[in-house]
């Protein structure tokens, strides 16, 4: 056939092929030998040896190995050549870069391993406060404030509710359970959602996992010395710098973690240490401090709420705001649903019905009671404790809130909209415990300014009944006359003084019980100077009004100031027939690991001051003022009440203390800055407040009388029956008359 012909090479050309060696020439004109008659050849026809081809640079090159790892020949002509450079420095570039690679991962393994070793067991490191807890128990024991870093005991990722631990993985770290402490694709997210959002790479969203943050909240194991750091804040800052150094070697911390402690040892660390707000440790102290419950016993909703905490615990706690707590969790509970770990049912049902706070969370941490306890206790168990500490207090809560609920009333219904005014309010039992406690309008806050204690005003007239507490102790009776009429005195360094009754009237002879039930100046004023104002002073002092008095005649009207703690225990030991009263809100306090008190109660009942029979007939005088006097607006239907008013100067206090068998209560009303009070005098609206509160403290309880002594009446002297010779004496009327303004200045033998 034909070479043309089409068909497949021979066996003989597969040969040649394979074997690499020639085919020998071809005669001219000569069919193929391949070709199909070359297979009927009689003989075969010898071959010429082929003449060997000249040796050349190209056939040499051909001939050559391919050169490096990926084979590829060497590049041609003029390309090649200017490529050439390129492709050694890439050669020199990788070999570089895997070489230092291995290096920084033999560097970071060893560095891994270090930290492995130095770790230490998972039992130290679920409690990592610096500071220790105060709880504050109510007079029944109910707790009702917390203070310091609250720590409700350990958790573990077993034991606490799996609604919490699933909220917390979901909300924080979904992939926690399948990387190895660091997420490359969550880094890489927090940089594009960071880049997207105008910040730094680095700046906002962190990417990190819950073993990095973990390994935040550890410091890298760094613990508190007050030599290196000049407080705890300053420590916390530290451990939350963002640095690129920082990052890296928390990542390095946090693989030693995988690799010493399992997936739940690590969130069982996370969750006893991360802070919750509220001033809440951990899982178990968050719990208890907003829903009252153990953190194995939240719902799904409860534990979707503090898995939100985590991002801001103290803007998002729910004792800040309920409702945007609320939100936060209802966008867990959709993650949860999401990652599988809630059905739609399940999701709908807690979106719906969102976690609430316990009642003892919404006291907002026991406002400021629970403040003034703090400080009246030592700062080494108090502010400054490393102990966990439980302070029982004499705090009535049902008290408080009748307290709180009277001011509300008052201020809401009685007062113009938009007002500034303030006002406090203290009740106390007769021996100086503190029941309830209210130190400004805004009743629910902790941590503010306190005008119940630290506020130290003019007490105006409520200071009265100390004068005619001197004037009874020394024998005086409250049916004594004396002579309400235009009085001045001079007074060394500042002139000539002339008091004036609130009314700008006088009312000649009047009682000592009328001088005080109508809060008439001028008789005050006399009698203290009667008496002697040293003891005026003393007598104040000693029921309590522990503060510079004024030392000029205006004693008497109140131109000292104090607070008004003090002045409603100085009431107190008028009620309890006599004796000083230190006003205390601790009645035992103990560590939590001990059964023993450290400390017990913090005040009470001290010496007698004045007589009991004075201290009654006081009582009476003042039930007075509250039945026909200025504090009318006091009374209590079906209670007897007894108290005193007071307004000062230009009406910048406003005062009403009083008390009922069962307890004493002090009202004041003013401005912060001293500004005059618009028509209000103690009579009104302190008066007011005093009775909504009163009547709400005594709701079903059994009426009491006081323990009060009306004054025996006195007989008017008996005049000597006058002779015959007398009375025909001319003049003598005027004699007797003489006779008798004697006896009325001096007294008679």
């Amino acid at each position: 056939m034909a070479q043309g012909s089409g068909r497949g090479p021979l066996v003989a050309d597969k040969r040649y092929a394979k074997s690499g060696a020639k085919r020998p020439a071809k005669r001219p004109g000569a069919k193929s030998a391949g070709g199909f008659w070359g297979l009927f050849s009689s003989k075969p026809k010898p071959r010429p040896k082929p003449k060997p081809k000249p040796r050349t640079k190209t056939s040499a090159a051909k001939r050559a190995k391919p050169s490096g790892r990926s084979g590829a020949r060497k590049p041609r002509g003029v390309i090649g050549t200017l490529l050439a450079p390129f492709r050694w420095l890439l050669r020199l570039i990788w070999g570089f870069t895997w070489r230092v690679g291995m290096i920084c991962i033999t560097l970071v393994a060893l560095a891994v391993g270090y930290q492995t070793l130095k770790l230490p067991e998972v039992a130290t490191l679920l409690d990592g406060r610096a500071r220790g807890s105060v709880t504050m128990l109510d007079h029944e024991g109910e707790v009702f404030a917390w203070r310091g870093d609250q720590f409700g005991g350990v958790v573990t990722a077993d034991t606490v509710s799996p609604h919490l631990k699933n909220a917390i993985v979901a909300t924080e770290d979904k992939r926690f359970y399948r990387h190895f402490g660091i997420s490359p694709r969550g880094v890489a997210s927090a940089v594009r959602i960071n880049l997207s959002e105008g910040r730094g790479p680095l700046s906002g969203h962190g990417g990190s996992t819950i073993t990095q943050q973990t390994a935040k909240l550890l410091c890298l194991g760094r613990v508190y010395d007050p030599t290196e750091w000049e407080n705890e804040a300053a420590y916390e800052k530290d451990c939350r710098q963002g640095s690129l150094w920082r990052k890296g070697t928390e990542a390095i911390y946090a693989l030693a973690m995988e690799a010493k402690y399992t997936k739940d040892e690590i969130l069982s660390i996370y969750m006893n240490r991360a802070y919750m707000g509220g001033g809440a440790y951990g899982a178990e102290a968050a719990a208890q401090r907003y829903f009252g419950k153990s953190a194995n016993q939240l719902s799904a909703a409860e534990g979707a709420m503090l898995a939100g905490l985590l991002t801001a615990p103290s803007s998002m706690a729910p004792t800040n705001n309920l409702k945007r707590s609320q939100d936060r969790a209802a966008t867990v509970l959709r993650l949860m649903q999401e990652q599988g770990y809630l059905s739609t049912a399940e999701t709908k049902a807690g979106q719906h019905n969102p976690a609430q706070l316990s009642a003892a969370a919404e006291a907002r941490a026991g406002g400021y009671f629970a403040d003034w306890v703090m400080d009246s206790v030592p700062s080494y168990f108090g502010t400054s404790t490393t102990e966990d500490v439980v302070i029982r207090t004499t705090m009535d809560q049902r008290l408080q809130r009748a307290a709180e609920e009277a001011l509300t009333y008052v201020f809401e219904n009685k007062v113009r909209e938009g007002s500034k005014a303030q006002a406090a309010i203290v009740v106390m039992s007769a021996d100086g415990a503190v029941r309830a406690m209210v130190g400004g309008r805004r009743t629910r806050v902790s941590g503010v300014f306190n005008r119940a204690t630290q506020a130290k005003r003019q007490t105006g007239s409520a200071f009265k009944p100390f004068v005619y507490a001197t004037a009874l102790e020394l024998g005086y009776s409250p049916l004594d006359l004396v002579l309400d009429a235009p009085y001045c005195l001079d007074v060394p360094g500042s002139g000539e003084w002339c008091p004036k009754n609130y009314t700008r009237k006088y009312y000649g002879e009047v009682t000592l019980t009328r001088a005080l039930r109508d809060s008439l100046n001028i008789p005050a004023v006399k009698m203290s100077e009667a008496v002697g104002r040293d003891l005026v002073r003393r007598v104040a002092s000693d029921f309590g009004i522990d503060n510079a008095m004024a030392e000029g005649p205006a004693l008497a009207l109140g131109a000292s100031e104090s607070t008004l703690l003090e002045m409603t225990g100085a009431y107190a030991g008028i009620l309890n027939g006599g004796s000083s009263v230190t006003p205390y809100g601790v009645s035992e306090l103990r560590l939590v690991t001990d059964n023993e008190p450290l400390m017990g109660r913090s005040g009470g009942m001290g010496e007698r001051v004045i007589r009991p029979q004075a201290a009654q007939q006081l009582v009476w005088m003042m039930e007075k003022v509250i039945a026909e006097g200025t504090g009318r607006r006091a009374q209590i239907p079906g209670w007897q009440a007894a108290g005193k008013s007071g307004t000062t100067q230009a009406a910048r206090d406003a005062w009403f203390i009083g008390f009922t068998a069962d307890y004493v209560a002090g009202v004041w009303m003013g401005y912060d800055d001293n500004t005059p009070l618009s028509g209000v005098t103690g009579g009104g609206l302190p008066a007011e407040i005093w009775h909504e509160a009163m009547v709400r403290v005594h709701e079903g309880l059994p009426p009491k009388p006081l323990p009060m002594v009306a004054p025996e009446p006195i007989a008017p002297p008996v005049q000597p029956t006058p002779t015959r010779r007398e009375r025909r004496r001319p003049g003598n009327e005027l004699g007797r008359a003489v006779d008798g303004l004697l006896r009325d200045l001096f007294g008679t033998n």
